[in-house]
């Protein structure tokens, strides 16, 4: 079966009801735009999900392909708190494993735990949860996951051409694959921010929504180190790699929404096949 979706999801917690509090209203357009996904994901049924994540195990100079049979997490905003347990394909890891690894791209496969069972859990972090909440709890859908994590140490280059394996590895599978960019944006966009402000935040975001719009998502790759260094990104690594997807597969995108709620920019995309003939 082919890969039938993709999209650039966003993880802020606030976007979760159960967890936006009084940051309701202002994530709203975000929360809006995910559900959106959540319905093109639902509509395409995926067997598995491939969710592209800055936040799991960030190893020096290697992209992680998590390898336990299960990953499970939970997150806390004071008194409220979601937690998630998935199954994971593992199958589908080690045919992305080993095929990163004949093209002698930087992997590396994680597991924890035990070797299989129910023990081998590796912990879900929150770019993976926040999304496969919205896919797995909200819209209930039955998807197995498979989770990797970017380098940012290595060239750009890799975690495009990792895409390119993860896609033509789902093109060989016999069950409907999906894949997920994880990425929230620039990550200075107020002065009073964990990480200050810088103008070049807005910058950043306009050329990323330019690209998406345009359906010109490789162009991220030329950005500026001193661009990327400044806006403080948490996107441009996930979103690579879908770039990696969408070379090998022909998809159409759309941009469902990209606002700044707080000091860091979040924007939903989907990604559906195009039909030949």
């Amino acid at each position: 079966m082919p890969l039938v979706y993709a999209c650039i999801a966003p993880h802020g917690g606030e976007i979760v009801p159960a967890l936006a509090g009084r940051q309701m209203e202002p994530f709203a357009p975000t929360r809006k735009g995910m559900r959106k996904l959540a319905a093109q994901m639902a509509k395409a049924r995926p067997d598995s999900i491939v969710i592209a994540t800055p936040h799991n195990l960030r190893l020096h100079r290697h992209i992680c392909v998590v390898l336990s049979e299960n990953s499970s997490g939970r997150i806390v905003e004071g008194r409220r708190s979601i937690s998630l347990r998935a199954k994971c394909d593992v199958e589908l890891a080690w045919r992305i494993l080993e095929a990163s690894e004949k093209a002698g791209l930087p992997v590396v496969g994680a597991n924890y735990g035990t070797f299989e069972g129910p023990l081998s859990d590796l912990a879900m972090d929150w770019g993976t949860l926040v999304p496969a909440w919205f896919f797995l709890k909200e819209r209930k859908l039955g998807s197995e996951l498979v989770v990797v994590t970017p380098s940012r140490e290595i060239p750009l280059r890799e975690n495009f051409e990792f895409g390119r394996v993860i896609a033509k590895v789902a093109e060989g599978m016999k069950r409907k694959v999906a894949f997920v960019a994880s990425s929230d944006q620039a990550h200075a966009h107020m002065k009073d921010g964990p990480y200050g402000f810088s103008d070049k935040a807005s910058v950043y975001d306009g050329l990323v929504v330019d690209a998406v719009r345009g359906g010109r998502l490789n162009s991220i790759m030329r950005l500026s180190r001193s661009l990327i260094d400044a806006a403080k990104p948490d996107s441009l690594w996930q979103m690579t790699m879908l770039a990696g997807v969408l070379q090998e597969v022909s998809m159409s995108g759309e941009l469902f929404s990209y606002q700044v709620p707080t000091y860091f920019g979040m924007l939903c995309a989907g990604y559906q096949r195009v039909r030949v003939g």
